[in-house]
């Protein structure tokens, strides 16, 4: 009869640290969904208790946020340093991020609400504001123009993280098609152009809409809404080295 063996011949456990347990929710958020990335089950996986992991995460939100953004190591950011057209970059930019979150629909509808803040985050606004400094966007616009550029490919990721439903959509399509021109004269006008344009179109034409919006659009001084801004600067005025830097 074989006796159990002593606990000092058993393999020592690997020392838990912070990319340990990023790593082991990448792989259960693979097998499980988002969902079960919690730390009740990361502490199973890793062989410890909740309580250990609360010294690294203080919640559940905090968590996903480190996930999503390992994640974002796998944006392809080589767009900044190409050449062509800088609009055409920083939409390939957000074109790659879109499909990192394609890959993992759970996360994409987290990551409207999560706050990343790790490395790869940041690389990546370092490099759109990058590409919006090139484009010659004034840096406050630019601050307040990543923002949004970043929530309109996240949520179009989210939108489509559980797969479209047909259903859905036909029952959308079937409500405008029916409207009567006497009530909805603007719907029934537009007709099938409201429903025209696949998803790639559209999500490149709202990336393009924004990147013109921020380029054309001040901040406000002091409540005031600034002067319209023309191709060299306001009013036709070419920025200094200031403004640009």
């Amino acid at each position: 009869m074989d006796e159990p063996g002593s606990r000092r011949e058993r393999p020592a456990k690997e020392a838990l640290t912070r990319r340990g347990i990023v790593a082991a929710a990448v792989d259960v958020m693979g097998a499980e969904g988002l969902g079960r990335v919690t730390m009740r089950r990361l502490a199973k996986e890793l062989d410890t208790g909740p309580a250990s992991l609360y010294v690294y995460f203080r919640n559940t939100a905090q968590l996903h946020a480190a996930v999503l953004d390992e994640l974002l190591g796998a944006v392809d950011l080589s767009p900044v340093d190409a050449k062509g057209d800088w609009r055409d970059r920083l939409q390939a930019v957000l074109a790659s991020y879109t499909l990192v979150l394609f890959e993992y629909p759970s996360l994409a509808q987290s990551a409207v609400s999560a706050r990343p803040s790790g490395q790869n985050y940041l690389r990546l606004v370092e490099s759109i504001l990058t590409l919006l400094d090139e484009g010659d966007v004034p840096p406050r616009q630019a601050s307040w123009g990543v923002d949004l550029l970043l929530q309109l490919a996240t949520s179009t990721a989210a939108e489509h993280a559980g797969g479209d439903d047909p259903e859905e959509w036909n029952a959308v399509a079937a409500a405008l098609r029916a409207v009567q021109p006497e009530t909805h004269p603007r719907i029934a006008a537009l007709g099938e152009d409201l429903l025209s344009g696949s998803g790639p179109d559209r999500t490149s034409w709202g990336v393009r809409a924004l990147i013109n919006g921020v380029l054309a659009t001040p901040r406000t001084e002091d409540g005031v809404l600034g002067t319209p801004r023309t191709e060299n600067g306001v009013l036709g005025t070419p920025r200094t080295e200031g403004e640009r830097a």
